[in-house]
């Protein structure tokens, strides 16, 4: 394996100028797929790399790649861009300044550290050979711009040999680094459940047909679902998130309304707890006379790490920052991720990072996507490196 042990002190060198790109962005969160801003910013900060930059046509992303001109492996780093659709409520000197939205998910600095690989490998650039892809991806909150950007062309003519991403938490001391082999986050899919029946007087239910009750049963029987249907080694989440229906308290209306979502970290479970849905949701509907519309939103497929490269990974970050900061993950997070998309296509991983600030408690720490969250900025050092030394180590053939 190549010495990436160096790669710390140089990326702490470029770790304030990653400070500042991250709280510029911060500043001017931007959501979705188009973000003008952040795409300007990003490419005046990789001004004078020397990098061939391809700019997205649906969404404002930007690919940019190191040409070593030596044969060698392709490695494509990736780094969403976009922020959440929330208020900010953490009090600092860089806050957003554009209401209901928040960088509340570490994105701002996944775009930083990726730029700060980029410089670290650019002046490393006789050690690497092959490419080296830079997938700056706007679109991660739900809007598939990993999907976007492979219709495009993120992988090139000739291929990606590894991806590899990071996502930061506050859940985590902050400099650590952890990873799994096979499933690391679930699928994410919506759900709406619209029950039908007919409208009244409230004083009169006899003559109607309430939707109301067969909704809150409904939802109690999708619970029940979950504990008795799902193997408990194969888990699943199904949440409720909003039951509406009615105007008044003297109308009985004549459709509840239910949306949900639905978390899995198998294939096969996805389609059997979606399946599994619909039919409770309509047996029990059928059972008092009533009908039920039944959508779904497919949304990000599960994340699965290949395992031999999850397992190298680890080893490349134990070098990087030694054996006592590098976790194995038990267990796979119930978050959902769109790099789960390139990961279909292409052999890689995805490991998190930790940014726990000083003086805060895992226990009490505001995880991503709060209101309240912050980062440890001193961190985004060794994302930076991780992030090199995985080009590094993968173009000398470790």
């Amino acid at each position: 394996m190549t010495d990436v042990s160096k790669l710390l002190p140089e990326a702490r060198d470029l770790v304030d100028d990653a400070i500042s790109l991250r709280r510029d962005l911060h500043a001017h969160p931007e959501l979705g797929l188009q973000l003008p801003r952040t795409q300007r910013v990003i490419l005046d900060a990789l001004a004078g790399l020397e990098l061939n930059i391809t700019l997205g046509s649906a969404l404002t992303s930007v690919t940019a790649v190191l040409e070593t001109g030596r044969p060698g492996p392709t490695v494509l780093l990736r780094g969403d861009m976009d922020a959440l659709p929330m208020p900010e409520d953490t009090g600092l000197d860089y806050a957003s300044t554009v209401e209901g939205a928040m960088h509340a998910c570490g994105h701002d600095a996944h775009v930083a550290m990726l730029v700060g690989a980029a410089r670290l490998l650019r002046a490393r650039e006789k050690e690497l050979s092959g490419r080296v892809i830079f997938m700056f991806q706007p679109g991660e909150e739900g809007f598939h711009g990993a999907r976007f950007m492979l219709e495009e062309g993120v992988l090139g003519d000739e291929g990606v040999d590894l991806a590899f991403a990071i996502h930061q938490t506050p859940g985590m001391p902050s400099s650590m680094i952890a990873t799994k082999g096979g499933t690391l986050l679930a699928s994410a899919d919506v759900f709406s459940i619209d029950v039908i029946g007919k409208g009244g007087h409230a004083s009169m239910p006899h003559h109607a047909l309430d939707p109301i009750p067969v909704a809150c049963e409904i939802v109690l029987a999708l619970q029940s679902l979950v504990t008795r249907k799902v193997d408990v080694f194969d888990p699943a989440v199904v949440t409720v998130g909003t039951i509406t229906s009615g105007t008044t308290n003297n109308v009985i209306p004549e459709i509840a309304h239910i949306r949900g979502t639905i978390r899995t970290v198998s294939s096969r479970n996805r389609v059997f707890v979606q399946q599994e849905i619909e039919r409770v949701a309509k047996g029990i509907a059928t059972a008092h006379g009533l009908t039920v519309d039944f959508g779904l939103v497919p949304g990000f497929p599960v994340t699965v790490n290949d395992t031999a490269v999850a397992e190298w990974v680890r080893q490349v970050a134990q070098e990087l920052v030694g054996d006592g900061r590098v976790l194995d993950m038990p267990n796979p997070v119930m978050g959902a991720e769109d790099f789960s998309y390139v990961l279909e296509q292409v052999p890689g991983a995805m490991a998190f990072l930790g940014t726990c600030p000083d003086g805060v408690s895992l226990k009490d720490v505001a995880p991503n996507h709060s209101n309240r969250m912050i980062i440890d900025e001193s961190a985004m050092a060794t994302g930076i490196a991780l992030y090199a030394a995985v080009a590094l180590a993968r173009s000398a053939g470790a």
